[in-house]
């Protein structure tokens, strides 16, 4: 029986274009969306990094498993480009899992300055990253390395939360760090913006927020607008909490709010936003001993797939003008 492609491809792939077909979805070794699994960077244009910290979660840890919850669900969706796209992104793209970045968690000041590493290792490389989490304060040290690559950036941020809550002492803690990253100068909070969001802070900064109630009234196509206006043409760094969701699509998380979007109304938005100048992504906070029939894990997986063709259609765009 002759040997199929697909079977075991993040060892055995030659080639870092294109989907991979032919392999069960139940079977063989996992990377995200069947990629090559590798450190070498040359010729990649994504590196997906899974990073396993939930130690500056604020209610229920789990999230330092979301990275493998997220990989185990995509090859139900790597079978074929992501719907309704025209066009595959591993086509236009050069994307390999990268595995995931080692920090010493028992030793917590020297996190943040490993994980800027592991990222601008990255960028220094030619590449971009995917990022899975992890907990959302993974996001404050992976802006830090863009920042320093790419200047300010816009923050496209889906969440139930603000994450701006004030304090001083730039603790661990995954409901602080855009305070601080806008107050580093990581992002300039008045060109960016915030959807989801259903928890009180009465100090939002200068962020531009449509909220949960806001998205439900006018809908994923009236948001996208919207943030395309705030950002503009800025260099784009988004983020996706997963408790962006309802918790009734996206139970397995740490801090899950009622009166979320829906996975529909989320993927649409995203859509929506072509044309952005996304540099870098990441999806944060899925937590799998919450999960109900991986459904969080799904959600996760097929929102990166999303993002990463609103990446390719940027570079495409780029590449084309």
């Amino acid at each position: 029986m002759g040997e199929k492609k697909g079977w075991d491809n993040a060892f055995t792939a030659t080639e870092l274009h294109g989907t991979v077909k032919g392999s069960p979805s139940y079977a063989g070794a996992l990377s995200f969306m069947r990629r090559k699994y590798t450190r070498d960077l040359a010729g990649v244009d994504v590196a997906v990094t899974g990073i396993p910290l939930d130690l500056a979660t604020s209610h229920r840890p789990g999230a330092r498993f979301g990275p493998r919850a997220i990989r185990a669900a995509t090859p139900g969706i790597s079978w074929e480009r992501p719907w309704p796209w025209d066009f595959d992104p591993f086509d236009r793209l050069a994307v390999v899992d990268y595995g995931d970045c080692e920090f010493d968690y028992g030793a917590p000041e020297t996190i943040v300055p490993f994980i800027e590493k592991h990222i601008a290792g990255i960028l220094e490389r030619g590449a971009a990253s995917l990022v899975l989490g992890g907990d959302h304060f993974v996001t404050y040290p992976v802006l830090k390395a863009y920042a320093a690559h790419h200047g300010p950036l816009s923050l496209v941020h889906f969440d139930a939360h603000s994450d701006t809550w004030s304090e001083k002492t730039k603790r661990l803690d995954h409901g602080t760090m855009f305070y601080h990253a806008v107050k580093d100068g990581l992002v300039d909070d008045k060109h960016s913006a915030q959807i989801g969001l259903r928890t009180t802070n009465d100090e939002p900064m200068r962020f531009n927020i449509l909220d949960a109630r806001w998205v439900h009234e006018y809908g994923p196509e009236a948001a996208a607008k919207k943030v395309l206006g705030f950002v503009g043409d800025k260099k784009v760094y988004l983020t996706f909490d997963i408790d962006c969701l309802d918790p009734s699509f996206a139970p397995g998380t740490g801090t899950p709010v009622c009166g979320g979007l829906s996975t529909h109304q989320a993927l649409e938005i995203i859509r929506g936003l072509e044309g952005i100048d996304i540099v870098g992504m990441d999806i944060m906070e899925v937590a799998p001993a919450y999960d109900v029939g991986e459904i969080t894990a799904l959600a996760g997986a097929s929102l990166a797939a999303e993002i990463l063709c609103l990446y390719a259609t940027n570079r495409h765009r780029q590449e084309n003008t």
